[in-house]
């Protein structure tokens, strides 16, 4: 099973370029954030089109994460689990897909560390543990991905002293993001490259993807079953390249049977 993760920046921007993307590459689960539209204007049919169910919690101009799937879609959860505080924005969903539970995550941004944007990015990843502890065990074959808007490592990032005092690097962030693996999840991407200067993200501005200034927080959290069925992992950094595209490329692991 090919599992990818794309923060889309507008899927209705880049459905032509998504459209492409999925014939090409085939994923049999793609997972996306910033859909950055309302739930009635998910483009359920041309998805379709290409074989896909699909599965949307949408928010109109902001946030909005999806699963579409070729193995299956069931148990499709909006949303944290019941008795967990509910997000007000559209930044989480959960299914079944060929027998791997997979969440499709778009952690806040966290703005500023004096922010309340910050405070509530670290309750969220408390609240994603929560979630995690509330439907599945460490044992499950369970795949939490998407933009967790946070370099796990200064390797992750180009160069970190130009983080400084800022998100995505600091240590509550980076301590709140280990709370959730401590529930048995690991960093797929890692097993395979230890190479710093590998990214996910560019910023449009100042030319940042040809320079390489770019970060990696777009990545699968996998539990140990689905580990050790990983046998491949990418960047599809072609993904990012031609005109308007997505700031994030796809991120790829392939699960074996």
């Amino acid at each position: 099973m090919l599992i990818a993760t794309w923060n889309v920046n507008s899927l209705k921007a880049r459905l032509p370029r998504v459209e492409a993307w999925l014939q090409e590459v085939q994923p049999d689960v793609l997972c996306m954030q910033e859909t950055k539209l309302k739930q009635d204007l998910f483009p359920t049919d041309a998805i379709a089109a290409l074989g896909y169910e699909s599965a949307h919690f949408g928010q109109g101009q902001w946030n909005g994460v999806a699963i579409i799937s070729k193995v299956g879609l069931e148990n499709v959860m909006q949303n944290f689990a019941p008795g967990i505080e509910q997000d007000e924005e559209a930044r989480i969903i959960t299914a079944t897909c060929g027998g791997i539970q997979i969440s499709s995550c778009y952690v806040p941004n966290g703005r500023e560390l004096d922010h309340d944007h910050y405070k509530y990015k670290l309750s969220w990843l408390g609240r994603l543990r929560q979630h995690l502890d509330a439907i599945c065990t460490p044992a499950d074959d369970v795949v939490v991905c998407g933009d967790f808007n946070i370099a796990p490592e200064d390797r992750d990032v180009w160069d970190v002293t130009q983080f400084e005092n800022a998100t995505h690097v600091s240590v509550p962030e980076r301590e709140a993001l280990a709370n959730v693996r401590d529930f048995g999840l690991t960093d797929s991407f890692r097993r395979f490259y230890d190479d710093a200067g590998l990214y996910s993200w560019w910023d449009y501005r100042g030319g940042s993807f040809h320079k390489g200034h770019g970060m990696r927080i777009d990545y699968h959290l996998v539990s140990q079953s689905v580990d050790e069925r990983t046998t491949w992992t990418a960047i599809d950094r072609n993904a990012r390249k031609g005109e308007s595209p997505s700031d994030h490329a796809p991120v790829l692991i392939r699960v074996d049977d």
